[in-house]
C-alpha cells in the first residue's frame, strides 16, 4: 500500500524531473542559439521540389504530369494567399492557438507539457514554429513516436533562430507546404486536390478540420479523424454543425481512393521517351490542343476500324520549316491493344512509303523522268534464296505505265524495275543518308528494298518525308520549343528539282486515280502530297505526307505484329491523316515551281496514257513518249541485281567466265567497277574475279543508263 507520505513523495519528485529538464532546456537554448543561423524562407522554398515533373506545350501549358518520387506525392509550393482562411484558422486552433504571439516556444504551454509528461501523461507542446524546425531538419524529427530531450532542445533552438530570421506569415506558408497530412500525401496542394479534388483556395469548413485534425497522426483512422474534427469545429470561432455530418465527410474522403490529377495526360509517350526530373518543369515543343486532337482522331479512326482487328495507331505531326515536333501520339491510349508501346519509335516494315525515294534518286540522276514508261507486267528475278516474283497490291498488270502513273498509284513491278536501275547499294546508302536506321546490309533486304522490306520508325520516315518538302534539305526534328522561329536548314542531301517532281507526283489525283479512285481518303481540298504504305500482310499502314508548313506521318496497326484483316493504307491510315490535315488547316496553294523544272505539253504514241502538262529536270524534257523506244530502256538482263556468283573450285580459274547480257543496249558500253569494258549491243565474257563489283551501261559521254551490283565468291 502506497501512503500518503508515499505519494506526495513521489509527486514531488515528478515536479523536480520536470523542473530539472525545463531548467536544462533553458540552460543550454542560448548556447545552441550561437550556432549555424537557420536557413532562410527563400533558401526553403527554392530547395521545395515537387515529386512530380510537368511537361509543358509550346504555349506553356500543362501537357504531361509525371510522378518521379514513389515515397512521396508533393505537388507545387503555395503561397499563404492561395489557402483558404479557414484552413488556417482551423490549423491554429488544432496546433498552435498562441501562434502570433510567442517568440517560436510557447513556455507556459512546455511548462505544463513537462509536468505532464514526468506525471507519465503524454502531451505535445510543440509550436508551429518548433514542427517546422522538425520538417526541416531530419535529426530533429519523431523517433518512435517521440523526441528525446536534446531533439527537443534542438528543435527548440531552431524554432527560436527561425523565428528571429522569419516572418509569421513566412513560417505558416512554409509549415503548410512541407507537412505530412495524410499517407504519401505531404503539402497542402496535394492534400487537397488528391483527397478532395480542389485547390487549396476553395477549401470549404468541413475540408478544412478534417485536414487540420489529420496533422496531429496523419495516418489515423476515418472514424478518429471525425471524431478530432468534430471536437475542433466545436472549438473554432465558425463551428462547422453537425457532427454526423463530419463523419461522413471523413468516411467518404479518406477511405475512398484519391483524387485524379485533372488534365495534364496528353504526352505519357513523350514522358518515358524524355524522363524529366523530380520537379522539372520541362517545355517542349508540341501544341497541347493539336495532340488532343491527333489523339482523338487515333481513337475515331480505330472505332471505325472496329471489326477489323485493328488495335494500335500513332502519328506525329513536324512543322517544316524548324523540325519542331508539334504533335507525339505514341498509342490512342485507353481500348488500345499495347497502350504502353510507343509506336512513333517501334520500327516496323515500311510498305509502299520508302518509293517516294527511290523515284527521287532515279529522277536526281537522270535515270528516269516523270514521263518514262516502265514495264508493269509480270518478271521473275534471281536471288540466291531463288526466283523474286513481285506482285502489285491488286494483282494486276497495266503493261506500260509513266512513271508518274506508278509512283502516285503505287505498282510494285514498275518500282523493283526502277531498283533495278539505280542500284540496290546506291538506294541502301541514299536510305540511311535520309536518316532511316536500317542495320542490315543491302543484300539482306534485297529487291523488298523497293516494296518496303525494310523497317522503320514513324518519326524517322516522317522526317524523311519532311527532307522532300523542304527541297532536300535535311535538319533533324527537335522536341525543344526555343523563343522566336528558327529555320534549321541543314545540308542539301537531295536534289531540289527532283524532290519538287516527286512532291509533284505525290499530289496528283488524276495519277493516283488508276489505283486509288478519284474520291479517296488522300483527296483533300487543300495541297498536299501524300504516299501511303501496307506491309506484309497487312500488319502495318501508313499514311505520310506533307503540305507546305507540316510533315504529317500516321500509322495503323497491332503492336503485337498480328495482321490485320483487309485493311490497306487508304481504308487505315489515310483517314486519319486526311482528318489531321484538315485539323492544321494549312491553304490549298501548291509550291511554285523551283528553277531547273521545265513544263512541257506531252503525248504517248500510241496513248498508253493521255496527253497531258508534264514536269522535267531542266534539259531531260521531252514532247511525245514513243512506246516501241522507251518500253522497258536499257536493261541489265545479267548479271540480276545482288546476283552471288560461286566460282566452280573444279573448273581451272582461267577458263572461267561470266556472260554480261543488256537488252536495248544499242550505242551503249559496259563499264565494271568504273572501267569501260566495250560496247554493250551483243552479249560480252569476263573473267571473274573475286569480290564486290558494280555493273553499269553507260553513253559515249558517261552518263549512266543501268546499273546492277554483284558479288563473285570464291578463291583465286
Amino acid at each position: 500500500m502506497i501512503t500518503t507520505q508515499q505519494s506526495r513523495s513521489t509527486a514531488s519528485d515528478w515536479r523536480y524531473a520536470a523542473r530539472f529538464r525545463l531548467a536544462a532546456i533553458i540552460l543550454f537554448l542560448p548556447l545552441l542559439s550561437a550556432c549555424a543561423p537557420a536557413p532562410s524562407a527563400e533558401q526553403v522554398r527554392h530547395a521545395w521540389r515537387s515529386s512530380e515533373a510537368l511537361l509543358l506545350d509550346r504555349q506553356g501549358q500543362p501537357l504531361q504530369a509525371v510522378r518521379i518520387d514513389p515515397q512521396e506525392r508533393r505537388l507545387q509550393w503555395v503561397g499563404l494567399d492561395a489557402v483558404s482562411p479557414r484552413l488556417v484558422e482551423a490549423v491554429l486552433a488544432a496546433e498552435d492557438r498562441h501562434f502570433f504571439e510567442h517568440g517560436g516556444i510557447d513556455w507556459t504551454a512546455l511548462g505544463a507539457a513537462a509536468i505532464d509528461s514526468a506525471s507519465g501523461d503524454v502531451r505535445g507542446a510543440s509550436t508551429i514554429t518548433m514542427q517546422l524546425a522538425g520538417l526541416l531538419d531530419p535529426a530533429l524529427r519523431l523517433r518512435n513516436g517521440r523526441r528525446s530531450l536534446w531533439q527537443k532542445t534542438g528543435q527548440m533552438w531552431a524554432a527560436s533562430r527561425i523565428e528571429t530570421a522569419w516572418s509569421k506569415r513566412q513560417i505558416l506558408e512554409a509549415y503548410l507546404n512541407l507537412a505530412p497530412f495524410r499517407g504519401e500525401l505531404v503539402g497542402i496542394d496535394a492534400a487537397s486536390r488528391l483527397l478532395f479534388g480542389k485547390a487549396p483556395a476553395s477549401l470549404d469548413q468541413h475540408d478544412a478540420l478534417l485536414l487540420a485534425s489529420l496533422l496531429r497522426s496523419p495516418n489515423t483512422g476515418a472514424e478518429t479523424a471525425a471524431r478530432r474534427a468534430c471536437a475542433l469545429a466545436a472549438s473554432t470561432a465558425t463551428p462547422a454543425g453537425d457532427c454526423a455530418v463530419l463523419r461522413a465527410h471523413a468516411l467518404a474522403v479518406l477511405i475512398a481512393p484519391q483524387q485524379r490529377l485533372p488534365g495534364a495526360n496528353e504526352a505519357p509517350e513523350l514522358a518515358a521517351l524524355l524522363k524529366p526530373s523530380a520537379g522539372q518543369r520541362l517545355h517542349t515543343s508540341l501544341d497541347g490542343h493539336l495532340q488532343a486532337e491527333v489523339r482523338r482522331q487515333l481513337r475515331e479512326n480505330l472505332a471505325q476500324l472496329q471489326g477489323r482487328n485493328v488495335r494500335d495507331a500513332a502519328a506525329v505531326v513536324i512543322d517544316n520549316q524548324s523540325g519542331e515536333v508539334l504533335a507525339w501520339v505514341g498509342t490512342p491510349g485507353a481500348g488500345a491493344g499495347a497502350r504502353f508501346v510507343d509506336g512513333v519509335l517501334a520500327p516496323r516494315q515500311a510498305g509502299s512509303t520508302l518509293k517516294p525515294f527511290l523515284y527521287q534518286l532515279a529522277i536526281e540522276r537522270k535515270l528516269l523522268t516523270p514521263a518514262s514508261l516502265l514495264d508493269d507486267s509480270p518478271v521473275a528475278l534471281d536471288t540466291p534464296a531463288g526466283q523474286y516474283i513481285p506482285q502489285n497490291y491488286d494483282h494486276s498488270f497495266r503493261g506500260p505505265v509513266s512513271v508518274r502513273t506508278s509512283l502516285a498509284s503505287s505498282l510494285n513491278i514498275p518500282a523493283v524495275r526502277t531498283l533495278l536501275l539505280v542500284g540496290l547499294d546506291d538506294f541502301h546508302a541514299r536510305l540511311k543518308q535520309l536518316g532511316l536506321n536500317l542495320p542490315q546490309p543491302p543484300e539482306h533486304y534485297g529487291y523488298g528494298l523497293a516494296l518496303g522490306a525494310a523497317e522503320v520508325r514513324l518519326i524517322d520516315l516522317a522526317n524523311a518525308y519532311r527532307t522532300l518538302a523542304n527541297g532536300g534539305r535535311q535538319s533533324p526534328w527537335r522536341l525543344s520549343s526555343p523563343p522566336g522561329r528558327h529555320s534549321l536548314a541543314g545540308p542539301a542531301v537531295l536534289d531540289s528539282a527532283a524532290s519538287w517532281l516527286v512532291g509533284d507526283i505525290l499530289s496528283d489525283r488524276a495519277a493516283r486515280a488508276p489505283a486509288f479512285g478519284l474520291d479517296n481518303a488522300l483527296a483533300t481540298p487543300s495541297w498536299t502530297a501524300v504516299k501511303t504504305g501496307t506491309s506484309k500482310d497487312m500488319r502495318d499502314n501508313w499514311a505520310v505526307g506533307f503540305t507546305r508548313r507540316h510533315t504529317i506521318a500516321v500509322w495503323v496497326g497491332n503492336a503485337d505484329g498480328e495482321a490485320m484483316w483487309d485493311v490497306s493504307g487508304v481504308s487505315g491510315a489515310a483517314p486519319a491523316w486526311r482528318a489531321i490535315v484538315a485539323r492544321l488547316g494549312d491553304g490549298a496553294i501548291a509550291p511554285p515551281m523551283l528553277a531547273g523544272i521545265e513544263a512541257r505539253s506531252i503525248h504517248y504514241q500510241p496513248a498508253v496514257e493521255a496527253a497531258r502538262r508534264e514536269y522535267f529536270l531542266a534539259g531531260t524534257g521531252q514532247d511525245s513518249v514513243e512506246l516501241a523506244s522507251s518500253r522497258l530502256g536499257p536493261t541489265i538482263v545479267y548479271p540480276a541485281e545482288q546476283l552471288i556468283v560461286a566460282l566452280d573450285p573444279d573448273i581451272p580459274v582461267e577458263r572461267q567466265r561470266l556472260q554480261l547480257r543488256a537488252a536495248n543496249a544499242d550505242g551503249l558500253f559496259w563499264q565494271l567497277d568504273g572501267q569501260r569494258l566495250g560496247p554493250a549491243g551483243t552479249a560480252r565474257y569476263w573473267r571473274p574475279v573475286a569480290g564486290k563489283h558494280r555493273l553499269a551501261l553507260v553513253d559515249s559521254g558517261g552518263g549512266q543508263r543501268a546499273l546492277v551490283s554483284f558479288q563473285v565468291r570464291g578463291q583465286l
